[in-house]
């Protein structure tokens, strides 16, 4: 199983970045996908997460209205859009996948996801 996420940088205070992160190595169609972050001295924290049939997104209060989870029509490519970013969005990225289909809360929990990507640099600067 291969996570590959791409799409950080740096960004000014109310800029936009749009985080990718494809999945490969796995069978059985859609995946339920996650997106976490951890800042320098912080925990890992849930950002965001879809569900394999994209019925239902899910979000971390402090992003809702300002980030967005998509999936392409391939299923296997989940984008991250994220708006009006701030200083304390700064973070390492992580994308993750599960199989099956979790019970909602379950996608708001690190330990549900198997599989993580290598994370992707996000700085928005004040």
């Amino acid at each position: 199983v291969q996570l590959q996420a791409s799409g950080g940088g740096l960004v000014q205070a109310g800029g936009s970045l749009r985080l990718s992160c494809s999945a490969s190595g796995l069978t059985g169609g859609r995946l339920g996908m996650g997106w976490f972050r951890q800042a320098p001295g912080k925990e890992r924290e849930f950002v965001a997460a879809i569900r394999k049939s994209s019925t239902a997104t899910y979000y971390a209060d402090s992003v809702r209205g300002r980030f967005t989870i998509s999936r392409d029509n391939t299923g296997n490519r989940v984008y991250l859009q994220m708006n009006t970013l701030r200083p304390e969005d700064t973070a390492v990225y992580y994308c993750a996948t599960v199989e099956g289909n979790p019970i909602m809360s379950s996608y708001f929990l690190s330990s549900t996801y198997p599989y993580w990507g290598q994370g992707t640099l996000v700085t928005v600067s004040s």
